[in-house]
């Protein structure tokens, strides 16, 4: 079967630069990268072909062949995948083996020891309402790959140490012949033997096995800024998976759960609370306590506040990430008819219902001046 398109498998337009390329490449090796899928062979296939498909997009000798001989649509390159009239390139594994038989390749083989930086790590953290509002200091077991404390990540054994690689004199390539339809010809393959290090370890250290790396498992506290929402990520720097070749290690990426409250609900920085009061202090005013994340504060509700009004406390809300301002806490009223009432009660409401002209009553005679208006008076 033909390979897809590289474009299509980033995520990409055929115009993209560099960067947009580099961060589609990022994203996916992330989601499909195996230490997150562990045992997924369908999310393993998908990491290989992301990364086969950023090594000739990242290159640009590499994409502009690609971009002239490598799409499935082109012409070109169905010539390449069948070529029956030579039987084929079945035995170069692919176009981009294809042109370095000819060029003299090996540009990947030698990438192999260029530091690079190492994957992060990304993970769910829990807090609740008040964890996030004030921020905290959580414990977390953190398993990730680091650099061997035995061997210092050279993957020797103490008193021992790497030997130049004997099949490619250090060089990590290798020269490959073989019989084409074009006769005999030789390309630059990365060294079977040291697998493109060009080193090998005869001494290998005990606790890592040669590989200069293991997998650990760790209890780590990790500062949660204050105001933090669901949904954010709090990066880590540094504490994510070893690099390569003395590279920096990745970055810790905590994914913030949020769990809700029982009183608060939260838009960004401003908090929002709904309170019931009684039908006597809507109609007189009065003073109530308002509940907030620190202290209660006193809120006045002026005479005749209708319900479902909303008041606004400044500077009781969240505060901002990393900054000493805070949002708002917005107070809304619901007037609560009361229920199950004395028969004293019903006559002394009897007696002021009776006492009422009307004027008391603005949307009440709004709506009655509607009604008129409605079906002509």
């Amino acid at each position: 079967m033909a390979k897809r398109d590289y474009y299509e498998v980033l995520g990409v337009e055929r115009g993209a630069d560099d960067a947009a390329i580099k961060k589609a490449y990022r994203q996916l090796a992330k989601k499909y990268h195996p230490d997150v899928n562990p045992g997924d062979k369908d999310a393993e296939e998908k990491f290989k072909e992301v990364n086969e498909a950023y090594s000739v997009l990242s290159d640009p000798q590499k994409r502009s062949r690609y971009d002239q001989f490598g799409s499935e649509d082109s012409p070109t390159a169905s010539g390449f995948e069948g070529f029956s009239g030579f039987g084929g390139f079945g035995g170069f594994g692919g176009i981009d083996d294809l042109f370095n038989m000819f060029t003299g390749g090996g540009s990947a083989s030698q990438r192999r020891n260029v530091p690079m930086q190492g994957d992060d790590i990304r993970m769910n953290i829990n807090l609740t309402f008040e964890e996030a509002a004030k921020g905290c200091v959580k414990d977390i077991n953190l398993s990730r790959i680091e650099v061997c404390d035995m061997c210092k990540g050279t993957g020797c054994k103490a008193g021992s140490k790497p030997q130049t690689c004997n099949r490619c004199k250090g060089t990590g390539v290798e020269t490959v012949i073989s019989n084409t339809a074009f006769g005999r010809v030789q390309r630059r393959v990365e060294c079977q033997a040291c697998r493109g290090r060009g080193q090998t370890i005869s001494d290998p250290c005990p606790k890592c096995g040669g590989n200069g790396k293991i997998r650990t498992t760790k209890r780590r506290s990790v500062n949660i800024p204050a105001g933090v929402d669901d949904g954010n990520v709090v990066n880590v720097h540094g504490q994510g998976h070893a690099g390569e070749n003395g590279g920096p290690a990745g970055d810790l990426q905590l994914v913030i759960n949020l769990k809700p409250h029982k009183l608060f609900t939260r838009r960004g920085a401003d908090l929002f609370i709904e309170i019931p009061i009684s039908f006597t202090q809507a109609a007189l005013g009065a003073e109530i306590d308002v509940p907030t994340l620190e202290k209660p504060v006193k809120q006045k509700i002026p005479e005749g506040t209708q319900s479902g009004e909303q008041f606004r406390v400044r500077g009781m809300g969240i505060p901002y990430v990393r900054s000493a301002n805070k949002g708002d806490l917005y107070v809304t009223v619901k007037v609560e008819v009361p229920k199950k009432l004395t028969d004293k009660q019903k006559e002394i409401l009897r007696i002021f219902d009776e006492s009422t002209t009307g004027r008391e009553y603005e949307q009440k005679k709004s709506f009655l001046n509607k009604i008129k208006e409605a079906f002509g008076g």
